[in-house]
């Protein structure tokens, strides 16, 4: 699951950066979906699954400073730069956060998010839980969604199915597992990933009960609200 799109989990994640440079951005027609999971849990099958049944749901791509992996291109999974271009656009506050993980460093694009919310589109952003909580406090109408494995056995299984990643490093994620896991109630949805049908349904659920708040649909729909002269 650290390969996919606009998102970093962290094995060796050091404290979230966030731009101090901006306030707190709200009042867009689309919305804002952070998704969050211990390494293993699904997260990335669940958002492509989402994306495919829901045409207006986008990602979010982030950069980063590792080479590309398999069949990854450029734009599509990652924005993949150099040392020396991140350096230059964390001076220049291109980042809404960025993090160092498994020896990497990866960022989140802040105009990216924005530009694409303010079209009507909403995002979906994947992303560690420490990222997701700083997002949170820039993005006052974020929906952040953590997702769980049904037990602790069945999230082995799959970090070791996958073939990833060497033993240690397996052992590394299953110990930040529980970290990670501990900071789900900080969240406003959980989704425990158990049958991926069900899962997969669940999160189409969360984005569409999101767009049908009142909120929601007072920033997606103005023009209805200030016809019939409602705030």
């Amino acid at each position: 699951d650290d390969a996919h799109l606009g998102g970093h989990e962290g094995v060796d994640r050091t404290t979230a950066r966030t731009s101090t440079k901006f306030g707190m951005m709200e009042n867009f027609p689309g919305n804002l979906f952070v998704v969050a999971a211990p390494s293993g849990a699904g997260k990335s099958s669940l958002v492509k699954a989402l994306m495919e049944l829901d045409a207006k749901v986008r990602p979010s791509v982030s950069h980063t400073t590792r080479a590309p992996r398999g069949q990854e291109k450029h734009g599509r999974e990652y924005y993949f730069v150099s040392e020396p271009e991140f350096d230059q656009m964390v001076a220049s506050n291109t980042f809404l956060e960025w993090a160092h993980v498994h020896g990497y460093r990866y960022g989140t694009s802040r105009k990216s998010i924005e530009d694409r919310i303010a079209q009507g589109a909403d995002v979906v952003l994947e992303i560690d839980f420490q990222g997701a909580v700083q997002v949170k406090k820039l993005f006052a109408n974020a929906v952040s969604i953590f997702i769980l494995p049904p037990s602790w056995e069945e999230l082995k299984s799959r970090l070791h199915n996958r073939g990833e990643d060497a033993p240690d490093v397996i052992d590394l994620r299953l110990q930040n597992a529980a970290d990670e896991m501990a900071k789900a109630n900080e969240f406003d949805f959980v989704i425990i990933n158990e049958l991926f049908e069900r899962a997969v349904f669940d999160l189409k659920a969360v984005v569409h009960a999101q767009r049908l708040k009142y909120s929601a649909q007072r920033r997606a729909r103005a023009d209805v609200f200030d016809a019939l002269n409602l705030n």
